[in-house]
This record gives C-alpha cells, structure tokens and sequence, in this order.
C-alpha cells in the first residue's frame, strides 16, 4: 500500500538512511488510488502546483460522485469542470459545501486557494457569447487564489471599447483573451500589452466559422508575439496556465 511504503520512506530519513531531498524525489511519484475506473493522483499538487481537477464529462454520475469522496481525503479544494445542474446535485449529496457556477460549468468545492499576490489575471471577452469560456478561466484562476478581473463585450466590432479600458488592459499581470467568429482580439490586446496572453478560441460563430476552427486558426497565426492558445472552449487551460505564470514562485 502507499501508506506503508510512504511510512518506510519516512522511518529511513528518520534513521539515516536516506537523505531529506531522495525522500522528496521519490514522494513526488506517490501516491495515486486505483479505484478500477480511474487512478485518483492525489500527489498531483506536489508535482505540479496544483491538485487533480475533476473532467465531468464522459463521466456517469457515480463515478463522480467516488472520486469526490476519494478526493475529500487529501484536498481541501476540489474542481469540477464541464458540469451541469445534474452533477453539481450529485456532488452536493456529497459536499454541502459545493457552489456550483453556472456560466462557467464548473463546481467547486470547498474554499478557493488563498491570494497571495497582488499581481492580477485580466479575463475579456469579446463578445457576450463568449462569455461562458470566459467565465470557466475566471472561475478556475480564482478557485488557484488568484485575484481575476473581467472585462466582457470589447470585441473588434466595436474597437473603442479596447481603447476606453486601455488602463486595466495595461495593468494587468496576464491576459486571457476569449473569441469566436473571426478571432481577432487576441492579436490586438498582444499588440497594446507586454505581459503574457493567452488566447481561447471559442464555438461562437456561425457556419463557416466551424465551432470555433477559424477562431483556432486566426489565433494560431498571430502576427503579435506573446500570444499562446489552447484549444477550442478551453477556458479551463487557459485560467490554469494563466495562474501558472501569475504565480510562478509559488508553483516552482
């Protein structure tokens, strides 16, 4: 079992036998439960930073449910994403402390991560169909302890609403950029700014703008340096590599 092998680990630093650092190394790789339909990581958050986030779709009911119980033994913060009304009332059987945010699709369950910083995650959208992606980085930056502010509707179409908020545009630590359609704002919030952006290319659009593949690919070819993207609806991605680099001394 883990525990023991944890517990031998331990009873060989205490004795000698083996050096404070080793120990780390090797606890780095343990443990993870193996529950038959998944291998739950509970030592995710000394690897990387951050604990496992749960991915709700694809997943029955049940097995949510059991890895939330699973999860509740070694975290005291849980994420859920790409949930809806019918995973976040199984989860609340489970944790009364569950909030689930709609928008966003995302339940979260126990206490955000406490800020630590100053530094600040500028979420735009630039359009309000954008908004559900949007809300999913926020949700999930703020869940890591990181101050988010937002900024919705300043797409291209209408240009003067990126000039009229051009001072918190420039304030920001890191952006997260979300559009359909053409896709376009990413490249110009990267072309004002000299702090990170992350694009998200959202499904808005109609036809030919194929769920978001033109938004993927307009964004992909960015002229502006300093633009990285994650894939189509991606808000999750984006709202975890932004809190990446807000916060990098915590997660080094």
């Amino acid at each position: 079992m883990d525990r023991d092998r944890i517990r031998n680990l331990l009873i060989q630093v205490k004795e000698g036998e083996i050096e404070i650092n080793d120990a780390l190394h090797a606890l780095r790789s343990l443990p993870f439960e193996d529950m038959g339909f998944a291998k739950i990581d509970h030592h995710r958050s000394i690897r990387t930073g951050y604990p496992e986030v749960i991915y709700c779709k694809g997943k029955s009911i049940e097995q949510i449910k059991e890895i939330v119980k699973s999860q509740s033994k070694h975290q005291s913060s849980i994420l859920a994403t790409k949930a809806g009304q019918e995973v976040y009332n199984a989860i609340r059987s489970v944790r009364d402390d569950a909030v689930f945010y709609e928008t966003a699709g995302i339940v979260l369950i126990g206490k955000p991560l406490k800020i630590e910083s100053g530094k600040f995650i500028l979420i735009i959208s630039a359009g309000t169909s954008d908004i559900p992606a949007a809300e999913e980085a926020a949700v999930t930056a703020e869940a890591f302890g990181n101050r988010v502010e937002r900024l919705y509707d300043i797409g291209v179409a209408g240009i003067h609403r990126v000039m009229d908020n051009i001072e918190i545009i420039f304030n920001a630590d890191v952006l997260i950029v979300a559009a359909g359609m053409d896709g376009v704002l990413p490249s110009i919030i990267g072309g004002l700014v000299d702090k990170p952006v992350i694009a998200v290319p959202t499904s808005a659009g109609y036809g030919a703008s194929f769920d978001g593949l033109a938004a993927l690919l307009t964004m992909l070819n960015s002229c502006a340096p300093g633009v990285a993207v994650v894939n189509i609806d991606n808000g999750f991605g984006a709202g975890y590599f932004a809190s990446m680099l807000n916060q990098k001394d915590r997660t080094a």
